[in-house]
């Protein structure tokens, strides 16, 4: 979330930023200001009243020494009373604090200065492209019938077993699937990344610590018995490792990686354009995520968009990299390049992979700070990008390697599969 002395600093500035993504913020700036000005009187009050009361609590020791018993007592009712006022201060700056909180999380990350206005995807910037996009017989199928002609996704059990949106991989498709997972952690291991296997379940704290409570909950799945959360993205666990951490500055960058199944009830999704691999409440991702020093954020989201690129430059996908308009960005986001690409198979393109900076936004939910050159206690800038989500990888695959004879698998996935065709 923002921190209120930026906001008190940068007041104007941040109004005309957020208007970017058509969020009023002014009166809740106005109403941050004002309980943050409250916080500070109560909390000088609080201090007062417990310096007094220490103070006193000294002298009725001296007094019951000397044998002023009389004064001393006398003192002792003033405690009480100073102690009956603490209390309440106590109460007050916790009330005050936790209205103040409440707002503050519902306000969304400023956008950076490069992020355009906009409303809707629509309104994104496309930046680059790159890849041929191939040419395929008048009878080429989407990738939801491929499956099903060559028998390696099946969603008609996973709909027996759960539900929509939650296929079964079978023989090549769940290998296929496997070679992608393992060399994607292979590219992101190479690069410097450290690989984690992190929890699937994670407490309502580590939500709200990368933001995706309260702005997802929707989206989320609860298990209410234990107030746990499936998880989205190991964006979420592999963040919240540092959760309160103080870093030394010898230990920044920190780089992280992690395969996970993620989880998202996508509540409200209907229609062709989620049908087959698309869209799914249960589908796997490998995931960056970086803890940077705030001077070199920007750099390292110019090298994850260019570790992203080589990936699929060696998987020969067709893709493009849009960068998003106010409207589009996420919550926690002050820029985000997201990559699609393109689907021969259905003629679209789809959204692959998502690289944001965070910059302190997330840290300050977090509290992971490190300590500058100068001995100093800053918020680090956080980061993350999907690298890369599978589902849709996969469909792009099966749509832009079809053959009459069968699909064939990308040469840098050879290795990996075991094989060099689907048929």
């Amino acid at each position: 979330m923002l921190q209120v002395a930026q906001i008190r600093a940068n007041k104007e500035a941040y109004i005309k930023a957020l208007a970017k993504r058509n969020f009023k913020a002014e009166a809740l700036f106005e109403e941050v200001l004002q309980l943050d000005e409250t916080r500070r009187t109560t909390q000088t009050e609080l201090d007062e009243t417990l310096a007094k009361s220490n103070r006193l609590s000294k002298e009725i020791g001296l007094l019951f020494k000397s044998g002023e018993h009389q004064k001393a007592n006398k003192v002792k009712e003033q405690t009480g009373n100073l102690k009956e006022t603490s209390r309440e201060l106590t109460e007050k700056l916790q009330e005050v604090s936790n209205a103040l909180n409440e707002i503050l999380y519902t306000i969304p990350n400023v956008p950076h200065d490069s992020v355009p206005a906009g409303v809707t995807e629509d309104d994104n910037v496309e930046i680059f492209k790159e890849g041929e996009i191939p040419t395929l017989e008048k009878d080429a199928l989407p990738h939801w019938e491929l499956a099903k002609k060559y028998d390696i996704i099946d969603f008609e059990l996973g709909n027996k077993i759960t539900g929509a949106g939650f296929p079964v991989y079978k023989g090549k498709g769940a290998r296929l699937q496997r070679a992608l997972i393992t060399y994607f952690l292979d590219k992101n291991t190479a690069a410097g990344y450290t690989e984690y296997q992190v929890p699937l379940a994670v407490n309502a704290e580590s939500g709200f610590g990368t933001g995706q409570l309260p702005d997802k909950e929707g989206q989320m799945y609860h298990m209410e018995e234990d107030d746990l959360y499936l998880i989205p993205t190991s964006e979420v666990p592999l963040t919240n490792m540092f959760r309160g951490d103080l870093l030394e500055a010898n230990q920044l960058p920190i780089a992280c990686t992690a395969f996970t199944p993620c989880f998202r009830r996508e509540a409200g999704s209907y229609g062709a354009h989620v049908r087959g691999l698309n869209r799914l409440h249960q589908f796997d991702k490998v995931e960056l995520v970086n803890l940077v020093k705030p001077e070199d954020s920007y750099a390292t989201l110019d090298a994850m968009t260019a570790h992203i690129q080589e990936i699929l430059r060696e998987l020969k996908l067709p893709y493009r990299i849009l960068r998003l308009c106010g409207g589009d960005l996420g919550f926690t986001s002050a820029l985000t390049y997201d990559f699609e690409l393109f689907s021969a198979g259905q003629d679209r393109w789809l959204e692959i992979s998502s690289v944001s900076n965070f910059e302190t936004f997330q840290a300050n939910r977090l509290k992971v700070r490190y300590k500058n050159d100068q001995g100093k206690k800053e918020l680090i800038h956080t980061l993350n990008g999907s690298s890369l989500a599978l589902p849709r990888v996969i469909a792009g695959i099966l749509e832009n390697y079809q053959t009459p004879n069968g699909i064939k698998i990308p040469e840098v996935l050879v290795p990996y599969t075991g094989f060099d065709m689907i048929d």
